[in-house]
């Protein structure tokens, strides 16, 4: 922006755009990224749960990660699931995540470059997604400033 003359064309997009747009252009610098975190929470899970999810997408905004994950529900939790049992395997997955902690925060800390200052991980099951939510302690190694 000229300060003698106020905002020029080339500043008119900058200053009209919503946020989420400015979002989507940087997200696009993280795709390696991004793919690397969700190959490791698929990878983590399937190590330690005996079964992997299907899918995995994740997103990376400012200091943020989020990834969300379809299927990977292990035989006997689709079976207690059958029977009503909702929130017995809800409060399974989210007791092993606890005890998972370290070790899913250290594989996103590798890969962004930065410290993960906390997680948390939660299962819904219509339609069946789990969701793994990082906070780091700034923005991930590569990323343009806001």
């Amino acid at each position: 922006m000229d300060e003698r003359h106020g905002p020029g064309p080339q500043d008119a997009a900058r200053l009209t755009e919503p946020d989420w747009v400015r979002d989507v252009d940087t997200a696009a610098q993280h795709g390696p990224m991004r793919a690397d975190i969700s190959n490791a929470m698929v990878g983590l899970m399937k190590e330690y749960y005996g079964k992997g999810p299907t899918k995995a997408k994740s997103y990376i905004n400012d200091n943020y990660v989020f990834c969300v994950m379809e299927g990977g529900l292990t035989r006997n939790e689709e079976t207690l699931l059958k029977t009503g049992q909702e929130t017995l395997v809800r409060e399974y997955r989210l007791r092993f995540q606890e005890a998972m902690a370290g070790t899913t925060m250290e594989a996103v800390a590798r890969i962004t470059g930065r410290q993960v200052l906390t997680y948390h991980s939660q299962i819904v099951f219509e339609p069946e997604r789990a969701f793994e939510i990082f906070v780091l302690d700034s923005p991930p190694r590569g990323s343009a400033p806001a």
